[in-house]
Formats: C-alpha cells, structure tokens, sequence
C-alpha cells in the first residue's frame, strides 16, 4: 500500500531526499518554503499544476500528505478555483474572450461554432486530446473584439471561420498554423 506522502512513483520521500518525479522538485521547494504548514495549500497546487500541466488524484494525494491536510480540502480548493483544472490540457489552447466587448462583437458564435463542430464546450478538451477550449471574461483587448488567445498569442477580431479554420489545422496537424 502506498504512504500518502509517498511522491508519484511509489518511492517514500522524506523532506531531504529528492523527489521521484523530476515535475515533483517546484511542488516540494514551494512546500519547503512554506515549511510544509497548510496555508501553502493554494501556492503549492499553483506550483504543481505549472509544473504537471494539470492536478491529478496522486499529486493531490502527495500534497494532502506533505502538508498534512485533509485530501478533500485539496480537492475542495483545487476544484473551487477556476485557475485548477483536474484534466490534462490539450495539445493545443483556445481561449475565446467573454468580456462586453467581444460579447457583442460575437464571441457566443464562436463558442457555439466550436461546439457544433468540434463537440466540446468550454473547460473541455476534443477527444483527440488536440484543443482545449477556454473562455476568460477578459483579455482586456477590447479594441480587438472579439479577440481570442491561440497558443498563448492574442488575435482580434475573430470570426467563427476563421476560429474553426485553426482549430481544424491544429486537430489535423497542419504546420500552416
């Protein structure tokens, strides 16, 4: 049976020794920096989803028996806070603007296009494992509404075409990006 403190890998860590997974070593110094009391809950599932991609059972596991909390206070904050997500990220991030302006300017058609086409709404990923689709309520360039977030790069002025055009080469690998 495996401890609850134990890293992901299976081998005991004690708060000298290294961590199993390599991913594990920005988790563990955030928790050594806190030294390992439960108010570093929210910085070091921070930590951990920058260093996975994503928070799954065996981490939230690890953190629950590091920082001597309950595991389900970690899965409470974990999926409290919309910065968490619990799901491997895709390949690839859409993120379609909701604020006013981009509202108006027809970002729900966007949203609605994706979902037709591609079958996933926001917070989902295609079943490829390829897109991941997001919304923020603002990405604060207004001017450029509707605006989006490809890969980390904000574009303006969108159009559900143009959206599913990118989406399509990313689903098909397409270098054209």
């Amino acid at each position: 049976m495996k401890a609850e403190n134990s890293p992901p890998g299976g081998r005991s860590s004690s708060p000298s020794s290294p961590p199993v997974d390599p991913r594990l070593r920005l988790v563990d110094r955030t928790m050594q920096l806190y030294r390992h009391e439960g108010h570093a809950l929210i910085e070091t599932l921070h930590a951990a989803q920058e260093s996975f991609g994503y928070l799954d059972e065996v981490v939230m596991h690890y953190i629950a028996g590091r920082l001597r909390v309950p595991l389900s206070r970690v899965f409470a904050v974990a999926t409290f806070y919309h910065a968490f997500t619990l799901k491997p990220p895709g390949k690839h991030t859409c993120v379609i603007c909701l604020g006013t302006a981009c509202y108006i300017g027809g970002s729900q058609a966007i949203l609605t296009g994706i979902r037709d086409r591609e079958g996933i709404a926001a917070g989902e990923t295609t079943t490829d494992g390829k897109v991941s689709l997001l919304v923020a309520r603002c990405l604060g360039s207004c001017g450029l509404a509707p605006a989006g977030v490809f890969d980390g790069e904000v574009t303006g002025r969108l159009n559900p075409a143009e959206v599913l055009d990118r989406i399509g080469r990313w689903r098909h690998d397409d270098p054209a990006q």
